[in-house]
């Protein structure tokens, strides 16, 4: 079975990190999303991937090429870029004639699902996950026995409250194929984009049958908020926090759970809860929390929480020398 991650989009709502950077690289808790979805489908056993590149793509090819050399990759190039389904549409004589099916998984999304048994399962599966707000997702509506009855692309009535999370496993290649094939034949689109979920609507309309499993965890990583949230959950989990051990810093505390890249220089620093550091950073007399951090990159008197900062960036905050008295008060914010 062959894994199909499209990673084309600009990551407009990342920005400015993805002005220079494809959103799919963009770390959380230590390793770039695409690497955290790699290893998980990876540890499942499947040994192909097919990855949907445009935006910086280069970018990718490099960082795949260089961190899992022995992984059996195939890129395809988007451009234009429009929408999940058109990405597939270029990328399915990679996969129309697997007969084992095909895994796709979307590259802003970590998920957290026995991934393995559905891979063992007969038949197509979506991962799903209850949500307070159906409306912004693509939601799926089941009948008794759990089948699918309908998917359908942010609805303005939801009839659901459970969203498809961006892993799908479709047991029959090539009807996918063909009925992306007719979505871009007849410009069938969806808020001006093609979409997979009307691809999958072809396909039960079709008579594919489709269940849905419910996943253990989602981390959607596609804006500054999930980022940080998901960056927090993931550094939380115990697997996470018994593999850590820090080196000693120079009069600095670290409040856990924080991932600390290597060839750090860190001094006179707070650094946690729920921080992620790159390689090779320099950090002085700084208060950090709640924050990811570029490699490369310096931060010098500062007090830093709910923060982004990129690769190779440098900030310096404000140091003052008070002498204050009596009934004083002073507000810098």
């Amino acid at each position: 079975m062959k894994a199909i991650i499209p990673v084309a989009g600009i990551g407009s709502r990342l920005r400015p990190h993805t002005h220079t950077q494809p959103k799919s690289l963009v770390p959380v808790a230590g390793t770039p999303i695409l690497g955290h979805i790699i290893d998980r489908v990876v540890a499942a056993g499947v040994e192909e991937f097919v990855f949907v590149i445009g935006y910086l793509g280069e970018k990718i090819k490099r960082y795949v090429r260089r961190h899992y050399p022995a992984l059996r990759a195939e890129f395809v190039v988007q451009d234009p870029r429009e929408g999940i389904a058109h990405a597939l549409w270029l990328a399915r004589e990679q996969f129309r004639h697997d007969e084992d099916g095909v895994l796709i998984l979307l590259g802003d999304t970590i998920v957290d699902v026995d991934l393995k048994a559905i891979l063992e399962t007969s038949g197509s599966i979506l991962a799903v996950q209850e949500v307070k707000t159906p409306s912004m997702f693509g939601l799926v509506e089941t009948g008794p026995g759990g089948r699918v009855l309908k998917v359908v692309e942010k609805p303005r009535i939801p009839k659901s409250n459970y969203a498809m999370v961006g892993l799908y496993k479709l047991a029959h290649p090539e009807v996918l194929a063909g009925a992306l094939e007719r979505l871009i034949d007849e410009n069938l689109r969806t808020y001006d984009e093609f979409q997979l979920t009307d691809a999958l609507m072809l396909m039960i309309r079709q008579g594919e049958e489709m269940m849905t499993v419910t996943v253990d965890s989602w981390f959607d990583c596609g804006r500054k908020e999930t980022l940080l949230e998901a960056n927090a959950r993931l550094l939380r989990r115990p697997d996470a926090m018994r593999r850590r051990e820090y080196p000693e810093f120079a009069n600095t505390i670290i409040i856990p759970p924080v991932s600390i890249g290597k060839d750090c220089q860190i001094s006179n620093s707070i650094i946690g809860p729920n921080v992620a550091i790159g390689d090779k950073t320099i950090i002085q007399h700084t208060v950090l929390s709640d924050s990811i951090i570029g490699s490369y990159s310096e931060l010098r008197q500062a007090v830093m929480h709910d923060c982004i900062v990129g690769s190779d960036s440098s900030f310096r905050g404000v140091n003052h020398s008070l002498n204050i008295g009596d009934n004083t008060e002073i507000d810098y914010s």
